[in-house]
């Protein structure tokens, strides 16, 4: 018997890794349902301003719906305080509004990525009703399984167990992280049906 739901699974992945002065987020643009191609040509990147970039994986309503009151909410707050808003403070605004949908959550999973107060790389990645951390790197959609693994040889995160704490942030330089994100979407997409057709990749400095 057919069930109707109010969530579909459209696909895709998202990818962010963060540097000593720069941040790379890139995300596929395929958009499915089921064994069903519905465009090649969809953005699941939202640019909040020039040094803040928000991915979403996951249901296409719901994140345009995420995109847009994050927008809104982003733009208002730089009318009042005359400035954009940070990434942290984005990240964290990012997990309020998830959290605040909990009961009936927005059925996407969220990278939130840019630069901080220092100029230095910073990725946060959530889960569905937003509890967040501050990683080096990070993926999240369909491919997510694949691409992982792929991500954690080549830029060797510490872990988090270890005392005293390392930061999370690569020492790739910007053409050896961009380099992995393409081979990481190349292997991707021969294996996950979802993630496929184009690759968009923005690279954000203080530059």
């Amino acid at each position: 018997m057919a069930r109707w739901s109010p969530y579909d699974l459209n696909g895709g992945t998202c990818i962010a890794i963060g540097g000593e002065d720069y941040c790379i987020v890139a995300a596929s643009t395929r958009l499915s349902t089921g064994f069903s191609i519905l465009t090649s040509d969809k953005s699941m990147i939202l640019q909040v301003n020039d040094k803040c970039m928000i991915a979403s994986a996951g249901f296409d309503g719901d994140r345009s719906q995420l995109h847009k009151v994050l927008n809104f909410r982003s733009v208002n707050y730089e009318h009042f305080h005359k400035k954009p808003m940070s990434c942290p403070a984005m990240a964290q605004m990012l997990g309020n509004t998830l959290y605040y949908k909990r009961f009936f959550p927005y059925y996407t999973f969220n990278l939130c990525a840019g630069l901080d107060d220092q100029g230095r790389g910073c990725v946060y990645t959530y889960d569905a009703i937003g509890s967040h951390e501050r990683v080096g790197y990070s993926c999240q959609g369909s491919g997510k399984d694949l691409v992982q693994p792929v991500l954690d040889n080549q830029l060797k995160a510490p872990s988090i167990l270890e005392l005293p704490p390392k930061t999370a942030i690569t020492s790739l330089s910007k053409e050896e992280a961009l380099e992995t994100v393409k081979i990481a979407f190349s292997a991707a997409s021969e294996r996950d049906i979802y993630t496929g057709d184009a690759v968009e990749i923005f690279t954000m400095t203080e530059q």
